[in-house]
């Protein structure tokens, strides 16, 4: 598959198999955001894999208690362990997290795996339960694993209303 067929191929997966998610594909997706562009190449990130059931069953509480969480045979946290204001004023360490999970979503869908991007969830309590430093920030939280069901294309905007040229 291709990277601009994963890009159309890609749902937010809210219902999942309980089959194992086997460490070969897990490896390969963990290498792509290993090998995700950051700033200055600093790579101030941190990815933890949870598998543990209890674990996540734990974490699909602190994500809002968005039980389908639960339903995933994996659950990654992607922490950044730096942050720094880049010369733009936009924080560094968020968006330089933020492209490895972006590489994860898309790697997943390669392997025929799903994922769903969650910023919704208690900062505190993930890492709590996943032993993360306080000064810490988990930027995001998504499960892993073969979609029970995947949902149809959301709508999106036409380029012609998110994209100029030139200016504003």
């Amino acid at each position: 598959m291709d990277v601009y067929e994963a890009i159309r191929s890609r749902r937010s997966i809210r219902a999942y198999k309980s089959d194992t998610v086997p460490r070969e594909a897990l490896d390969r997706i963990l290498e792509a955001a290993r090998l995700a562009p950051s700033a200055r190449n600093r790579q101030e990130w941190r990815f933890i894999v949870v598998t543990d059931k209890q674990k996540i069953a734990e974490l699909a509480e602190a994500a809002n208690g968005q039980s389908f969480v639960a339903e995933a045979p994996v659950v990654l946290a992607f922490c950044a362990t730096r942050m720094h204001v880049m010369g733009c004023g936009v924080d560094a360490g968020v968006v330089d997290t933020s492209i490895p999970l972006s590489y994860v979503t898309l790697a997943a869908v390669a392997e025929g795996l799903g994922t769903c991007w969650l910023g919704a969830f208690k900062q505190d309590r993930v890492r709590q339960l996943l032993g993360i430093p306080e000064e810490v920030l988990v930027v995001g939280v998504t499960p892993l694993g073969y979609p029970a069901k995947s949902p149809a294309p959301t709508s999106r905007k036409s380029v012609e209303e998110v994209v100029s040229f030139e200016g504003w």
